[in-house]
């Protein structure tokens, strides 16, 4: 098998994303990947190896929704540059307090050897703040 371009790898984990597909997730991160989540909110730091950033991170955040209120992702768009690929997507989900979670996100990520290495994330941190963490 071929390695896959950066931007293929980054699209291909998007889109495990939006199809709930665990094992292409952990499979696109290399093992001391990086992935910074601004803000101050308690999500808020630099998540670092894939273990971290799946379990505790990514499939962690679901306990901030409803049952059945996880976000909906749609990719928007993505551009890619060496290793640097830009992707920015929509989440649109029901969090566990009931508020609707709308957010447009954009990572950049590094890409190397066919892993994502590293991610630094932008959101609106003030809508997750008022809608996943009301009473913060």
């Amino acid at each position: 098998m071929t390695e896959l371009d950066p931007k293929a790898v980054v699209i291909r984990y998007v889109n495990a994303v939006i199809d709930g597909d665990l094992d292409v997730i952990r499979a696109s991160f290399a093992e001391d990947a990086t992935w910074h989540y601004p803000g101050d909110l308690p999500l808020s730091r630099v998540w670092t190896g894939r273990d971290a950033i799946v379990d505790d991170f990514l499939v962690g955040a679901g306990s901030l929704f409803a049952p059945g209120g996880a976000p909906k992702v749609t990719l928007v768009s993505v551009l890619a540059d060496g290793d640097k690929v830009v992707a920015e997507w929509k989440a649109d989900g029901t969090a566990a307090g009931g508020g609707q979670y709308a957010n447009r996100c954009l990572g950049i990520f590094t890409v190397a050897q066919g892993r994502i290495t590293g991610v630094e994330e932008y959101l609106d941190t003030k809508h997750v703040a008022q809608v996943l963490f009301p009473q913060g």
